[in-house]
């Protein structure tokens, strides 16, 4: 293989990786919000606003990560 074809790789499994961990922090953060609305559903509003600043930082760290990992495969 060679060096750029292991970059490419290097930077999908990178990719990947960072998503996956985003998609997995988002869902665990969205089911204990859920679970916090059921138990206390006159917090609703606040816990639901607290959530999507939340879910939207864990996806801004994850697009950091992709975009990071297809930089340095193009270098």
């Amino acid at each position: 293989m060679t060096d750029s074809a292991m970059a490419f790789l290097a930077a999908g499994l990178g990719a990947a990786g960072a998503t996956l961990g985003g998609a997995l922090g988002i869902g665990r953060l969205a089911s204990a919000a859920m679970e916090s609305i059921a138990r206390q559903p006159e917090a609703a509003g606040d816990i639901r606003g607290l959530m999507i600043l939340t879910a939207a930082m864990i996806e801004g760290i994850a697009l950091f990560a992709v975009v990071i990992c297809f930089i340095l495969s193009i270098k």
